[in-house]
């Protein structure tokens, strides 16, 4: 089994991890750096350990919050509260209880909807969001799921979509064989396979492997009505602190800036040449974006 490795910061300093109560839910998270406060929100399936390649990278002139969300990695597992909506109050809450009143917020993937979640809840706390390998429930998500030529023929067929909002069948075939099963899903998202390490995949798979952490991911999935109503509701109340959309090339691509171009008023869009892990996959290139746009 490859061994975990250690986050650390610009200097080499290990990072410092705590836990705390917030929103009902006991959230594990890791802090480094000073300077801005700058939220980074990981996606699925993944946990806080997706951005240890950018801490060091940033902690020169960010205060970096990195917190595994409800039900991920070292954080308390919960029967609900799986919507962006409350997903991004979860985060709201953290930095409040840190007494943080405004912060950078970058996410990905299902970070990135509960960042945008967060920014249209407490506009007046985000400075910037950054809007990273993305599609909203509501806006295409569902529909880049569907069993058609055009999403089997790009490579970008989301067919987990629905698979994972089934109930309790996901739990069933999944369960007991994660580590093949979230091996081959991360490598195949990737335009560089290599870039995801095995000790990467062996953090994440202990976080689903663990009791309730499966379901507790699957979860995520299930709340895609809820989640539409809440995005379709912000078309009419566009964000206005400026936004980033970065898509990759061999992936989701320009679509994320059209995106935010739905609920934001103020967009500026990145594409790169890689694949849906990001960070994993070009985090120099990634950060480089990220502190040009965060000034």
């Amino acid at each position: 089994m490859a061994e975990r490795q250690t986050i650390v910061d610009h200097e080499g300093d290990r990072v410092t991890h705590r836990k705390k109560r917030v929103n009902g839910v006991r959230l594990h998270y890791y802090t480094a750096g000073s300077g801005e406060p700058l939220l980074l929100l990981h996606g699925v399936p993944k946990t806080a350990y997706y951005w240890r390649k950018l801490v060091p990278l940033l902690t020169e002139d960010y205060e970096v919050v990195v917190p595994d969300q409800r039900g991920f990695g070292d954080s308390e597992m919960t029967d609900g509260g799986h919507d962006m909506e409350t997903m991004g109050d979860d985060a709201a809450k953290l930095m409040e209880a840190l007494d943080h009143d405004e912060y950078h917020v970058v996410g990905e993937d299902w970070g990135a909807t509960a960042g945008l979640a967060l920014a249209g809840q407490y506009p007046d706390r985000v400075k910037t969001l950054s809007f990273l390998e993305m599609i909203m429930d509501g806006f295409g998500l569902q529909e880049w799921s569907f069993l058609t030529e055009e999403n089997v023929g790009n490579q970008r067929w989301l067919w987990h979509i629905n698979f994972y909002a089934v109930p309790d069948f996901p739990e069933m075939l999944i369960g007991g064989n994660e580590r093949e099963y979230f091996g081959h899903f991360f490598k195949v998202e990737c335009h560089d396979p290599a870039a995801v390490p095995d000790h990467a995949i062996e953090e994440y798979v202990r976080s689903f492997s663990q009791p309730g952490g499966l379901q507790n991911m699957l979860q995520v999935y299930r709340n895609p009505f809820k989640n539409a109503e809440y995005f379709e509701g912000m078309t009419d109340d566009q964000l206005e602190m400026p936004v980033l959309a970065v898509g990759s090339t061999h992936f989701i691509g320009e679509e994320v800036e059209t995106q935010m171009e739905y609920v934001a008023e103020d967009v500026t869009g990145v594409t790169l040449d890689w694949g849906h892990q990001l960070a994993e996959e070009c985090p120099e290139e990634l950060v480089d974006e990220l502190r040009e746009f965060m000034g």
